[in-house]
């Protein structure tokens, strides 16, 4: 079974930007950490984070990969309102195959944040069991107002057959 069509290989180098419509405040800085349970005082202590050579208080580093909070994006069926390709590969269903950030400079209060996304492979593999997948792989670099390298993500995302080879679904 071939599931990369004519369709998605032309998708290949595909791009979305997105920018935030603010700067980033410090209200969303304490507010990200403690939802990931983060109480790290360099998110919210101004004298702390000068200690360790801030100029005050710092997000914590994922917050700037979040592109839900600036993509304008809607809905999906899932409630979902961040960043994604909306490949459409029927008999699937999708995975998450991971995230590698590197991040460049820490991100602070009075940043306004432009992810730029390229949709950069999708591969054709199997599974053990012999299924068909494709596995595709983006870039984003996170930017601030300067232009200046914030952060950069590449992310996969798997779909995977529902059909098992020799069974049923």
């Amino acid at each position: 079974m071939t599931m990369l069509t004519e369709e998605l290989r032309a998708r290949i180098g595909e791009e979305r930007v997105y920018t935030a419509p603010e700067e980033l405040g410090r209200a969303s800085i304490r507010y990200f950490a403690r939802a990931v349970g983060d109480d790290n005082r360099l998110y919210t202590d101004d004298g702390y984070a000068r200690q360790w050579g801030y100029e005050g208080v710092i997000a914590p580093p994922t917050l700037v990969c979040e592109t839900n909070q600036y993509a304008d994006v809607p809905r999906d069926g899932d409630g979902y309102a961040g960043h994604r390709w909306d490949l459409h590969v029927p008999g699937t269903r999708q995975v998450r195959g991971g995230n590698s950030y590197e991040f460049h400079r820490a991100v602070r209060p009075g940043d306004v944040v432009t992810a730029t996304w390229v949709l950069v492979d999708i591969a054709e593999r199997s599974t053990r069991d012999g299924r068909a997948m494709l596995v595709v792989t983006s870039r984003a670099q996170y930017t601030d107002q300067a232009g200046e390298l914030l952060a950069t993500n590449e992310e996969q995302v798997i779909y995977v057959s529902l059909d098992v080879p020799g069974g049923d679904r």
